[in-house]
């Protein structure tokens, strides 16, 4: 479960207000406020505020999944013998990797009959025969790969052109492929980027069916599970410090929030709550959020491990703010700063704002930058 630190409001009641009436009483003037003032006074300042949440993470690879041997197109058909190529059921597997592999783009996945099967990078898997005159997003992702891996005489777009054969040519003949210029859904596995094999299911020498093995993301990141009530504090970019369990500190950065609120019974038996959901409220179930630490030379040997992170979760940037323990609670409602001047102490309304770091944003026509106030005890 999250710990969320909140700022708490301590704040003095103002049982009286100075002589000067400002705010009620007799208005008398006549009579000055005691020149002795409050024993201890701050001013007001300008500042950036930020407001944090600290909550807990975990470290690691992400949750595993499957890579599927790709079943054969409709039509599919290698360049000898008519059959399908390096299909669901169709070749040997002749090369696996071992778990701990980092696949990077253009990188081999698994071997068949000799013939590498690489990783693309994109979110639409090759689901057709791609070929001169094909045209669409998977095109678009194909061409991206290849202009990325280096290969070139085409125009990276939604259109399979001549030009685009060629550089597949060529791109099949580094692979130790027949030089077809197609590219079929087998040919490649399509993730989203650099994959981390977690385990290997399938067996050299074995058919290419079912899942082959199952990979997580290539890169470290922190997973955390946010209560839903603060899911408002959370976008892509937010900031965020990840403290280490030897108390060291990296900055981090929010890469994606999820969609679906998970209930507390679907959170697993890792979070220590029971699997009875019966007692479950709708304000305990938590969204996941993945944060990526982008120097991962600075995440050390860690694999896995808890860790606190902080997230800037708001900024008010060029505000006046006092310190929080200079407030006191009006008579009339709300709250006020007990004013300092030569003459004696007055107590003046204002408008809180944001609460950060144990101070406050204030504001109202009777404070300004550098007007002493009184901190009560």
């Amino acid at each position: 479960m999250s710990l969320v630190v909140l700022a708490g409001i301590t704040v003095a009641s103002a049982t009286a207000i100075a002589s000067t009436g400002v705010l009620g009483g007799d208005g008398d003037s006549s009579t000055p406020a005691a020149v002795s003032g409050p024993a201890k006074t701050a001013k007001v300042q300008r500042a950036t505020l930020v407001r944090t949440e600290t909550v807990d993470g975990s470290l690691g690879y992400g949750d595993a999944t499957s890579v599927q041997a790709t079943p054969a197109a409709a039509g599919q058909e290698s360049a000898q013998g008519g059959q399908a190529a390096q299909s669901s059921g169709s070749g040997i597997i002749t090369w696996l990797p071992d778990a701990g592999d980092v696949i990077t783009r253009g990188k081999t996945v698994y071997n068949v009959d000799e013939r590498q099967v690489p990783l693309l990078y994109g979110s639409t898997p090759l689901y057709r025969t791609l070929d001169i005159g094909s045209a669409g997003k998977d095109v678009r992702l194909l061409e991206q790969n290849l202009a990325a891996l280096g290969y070139k005489g085409f125009t990276v777009d939604a259109e399979y052109t001549s030009g685009t054969a060629e550089a597949v040519k060529d791109w099949q003949d580094d692979l130790g492929r027949d030089e077809t210029g197609t590219v079929q859904p087998a040919d490649a596995v399509v993730a989203t980027g650099e994959r981390r094999v977690a385990n290997v299911s399938a067996a050299l020498g074995a058919a290419p069916t079912g899942e082959i093995l199952a990979w997580t993301a290539g890169r470290r990141i922190i997973s955390v599970n946010l209560e839903v009530q603060y899911e408002d504090l959370v976008v892509k970019g937010t900031k965020a410090t990840v403290k280490l369990p030897d108390g060291t500190t990296v900055e981090a950065e929010v890469t994606d929030v999820g969609t679906a609120a998970v209930a507390p019974s679907d959170s697993g038996s890792g979070g220590g709550m029971s699997s009875d959901s019966s007692d479950a409220k709708p304000e305990d179930a938590t969204l996941p959020v993945e944060i990526e630490v982008k120097d991962q030379k600075k995440l050390g040997r860690y694999q896995a491990a808890p860790v606190d992170v902080t997230l800037s979760a708001d900024t008010r940037e060029n505000v006046l703010v006092v310190p929080v323990n200079a407030l006191v609670a009006l008579r009339e409602g709300g709250y006020g700063l007990e004013v300092v001047e030569k003459t004696g102490t007055r107590y003046v309304a204002v408008k809180l704002g944001m609460f950060a770091d144990g101070r406050v944003e204030v504001s109202g026509p009777d404070v300004t930058e550098g007007t002493v106030v009184g901190v009560p005890k």
